[in-house]
């Protein structure tokens, strides 16, 4: 046994099975099919009929909240766990199983994740640990967060037991819109983190894969009311729909600014639409009078390496500068990095009114990268960092979007 309590994970290709750890097989069919239909307060119930299938003790749901502070159960009979101080945390932050003995038996903390994205942790308890019990511990989780997904998109219970405040109508509207987190395939992944959480005006994010291109946006409306959220939300569903048609860079800023004159007219915002072609790492973008992206290669930012002449922000470009939109191009290296942000970031400012400043932003993104950190936990941490700078009370909405290219050669 290590140090407290944790205990090894076992090579499920070295360990010997238990012939007592049946699977009813029959049953375990039976609960997928279930798994269909079950409504989402039933999960719990639903993970634990799973867990014993598969010859497990029992299987409980964590879910992480919307700031990714803590850990909270389905059951609602149990209290949250925190991210940062316990060994479910350690699993959600690592993206890898931890075990732990509980002095009857042992809980193997098993992260879920839904494609790229961390959703939370299941725990799931047994008698004895195998290889055999370590690998449907992790086909149970795959299985819940998958299940977790689909009910979510639907479930305002899910979304209720997830949050720790009570959440504003510009921020209902905006969250609406918002995807899932994290996104990504074996060659490229993209995630973001917005605050505040319950209070957000005008920022927003997207990000999308079609087959092999990685499409991202970053957006920052004009003020901080639902006005502005509306802004932005307009923005998203007609950069969307341009996209699904096929549009190209300039096609869906120029969509996006004619929606806005339609329907918005007077109002305005800015932002950043990137597409990355991930099997030659092509970056094409294009900045409408936002700050522009920031690249990091070699745990170093490349100053100035996306800069770009400025161009009038959405909803103002149809008036203001008739000629076409310029879209710029580089080429990334396996491993770039490349952030985009809003500028409530840099402008977070401490007691004393000091800025948070771009240089402790990327110093912060390179350091935690160098240590090892995935993009995903990379912004958790910056994000709360942030927010504890300002002792969390932001007077802008921050964003941050970072996509990393990392092609799988063969």
């Amino acid at each position: 046994m290590g140090a407290e309590g944790v205990i090894p994970v076992p090579d499920p290709s070295q360990a010997r099975a238990d012939p007592g750890a049946a699977v009813d097989e029959s049953l375990l069919e039976e609960l997928i099919t279930e798994a269909q239909i079950v409504l989402p307060v039933d999960l719990s119930a639903l993970a634990n009929r799973c867990a014993s299938a598969l010859g497990l003790k029992s299987a409980l749901i964590y879910l992480v909240d919307l700031q990714q502070w803590l850990l909270v159960p389905l059951d609602e009979s149990l209290e949250p766990l925190p991210v940062d101080a316990s060994q479910a945390g350690w699993a959600y932050r690592t993206v890898s199983p931890r075990v732990t003995d509980d002095g009857d038996g042992v809980v193997v903390w098993v992260p879920l994740v839904d494609g790229a994205e961390r959703l939370g942790v299941l725990a799931v308890r047994t008698a004895t640990l195998d290889g055999p019990r370590m690998r449907r511990s992790r086909m149970l989780a795959d299985l819940l967060a998958m299940v977790v997904t689909s009910k979510r998109a639907y479930s305002d219970w899910i979304a209720a037991r997830t949050r720790t405040a009570t959440m504003r109508l510009p921020a209902e509207m905006v969250r609406a819109f918002l995807p899932p987190r994290t996104i990504g395939s074996k060659q490229c992944v993209s995630t973001a983190v917005l605050e505040p959480a319950y209070d957000v005006g005008g920022d927003a994010f997207d990000h999308a894969v079609v087959k092999q291109v990685l499409h991202t946006m970053i957006l920052d409306g004009m003020g901080h009311d639902l006005a502005s959220g509306l802004t932005t939300s307009v923005a998203m569903a007609g950069a969307r729909n341009a996209r699904r048609s096929g549009a190209d860079l300039p096609d869906l800023v120029g969509s996006v600014d004619r929606a806005l004159a339609q329907w918005l007219p007077d109002h305005f915002c800015t932002g950043v639409v990137c597409r990355l072609d991930a099997d030659t790492g092509e970056l094409h973008w294009i900045n409408c009078g936002h700050p522009p992206p920031l690249l990091i290669r070699a745990e170093r930012v490349l100053d100035g390496a996306l800069d770009s002449p400025p161009q009038p922000p959405i909803g103002l470009y149809l008036e203001l500068a008739p000629a076409a939109l310029q879209v710029h191009e580089t080429r990334l290296e396996p491993g770039d990095r490349v952030l985009l942000y809003t500028d409530g970031v840099v402008d977070a400012r401490d007691a004393n009114g000091v800025e948070f400043g771009l240089d402790r932003f990327t110093d912060f993104i390179i350091r935690a990268s160098a240590a090892g950190q995935r993009p995903a936990e990379v912004l958790r941490l910056l994000i709360h960092a942030i927010l504890d700078y300002q002792n969390n009370d932001l007077r802008d909405d921050a964003t941050i979007l970072l996509f990393e290219w990392h092609p799988q050669h063969p």
